[in-house]
């Protein structure tokens, strides 16, 4: 079950402060306001308190996340921990290829998120293609990063 299915408290933001948050994400910074309009139709914001386990590596994944407020820990494997804040996004690996969860996040703090399920999040990347390169930009950063850190 993802995390808008676990009832947590999901807000009735207005479209317009859906625009707002989204304006401060660099991954929508080159949308359009006709895309940022279409973005805010198919999210939804929901606040998590500190400690809420987000997604588990080795689980399915159905949604995407966009932080807006408050950190949250992303676990890879016991020697490998990142922090993610404000404006970073995860959980489009599994969207994208169907496996499951890569990592654990867990909220650090109390957390604003921005979330997207995984049929609109297909239908996302058809309306917006610039969204695609910069996920994909995004995920090759990734991938060498991890490679540093395993051959270093």
């Amino acid at each position: 079950m993802g995390l808008i299915g676990r009832m947590f408290e999901t807000f009735r933001v207005s479209r317009d402060d859906k625009i707002k948050h989204l304006e401060r994400v660099p991954i929508f910074e080159d949308c359009t306001m006709k895309q940022l309009r279409r973005i805010a139709d198919i999210s939804t914001i929901v606040e998590v308190p500190e400690r809420t386990v987000l997604c588990r590596a080795g689980e399915p994944g159905e949604e995407f996340f966009v932080l807006i407020d408050g950190t949250a820990l992303v676990t890879l494997s016991p020697q490998r921990r990142g922090r993610i804040s404000p404006g970073e996004f995860f959980g489009e690996m599994s969207l994208l290829d169907g496996e499951p969860r890569s990592a654990t996040v867990k909220a650090e703090t109390d957390l604003r998120l921005l979330v997207i399920d995984r049929s609109h999040f297909w239908a996302l990347l058809r309306e917006v293609p610039e969204l695609t390169e910069r996920i994909l930009v995004t995920l090759s950063k990734r991938v060498r990063n991890t490679q540093r850190m395993l051959s270093g």
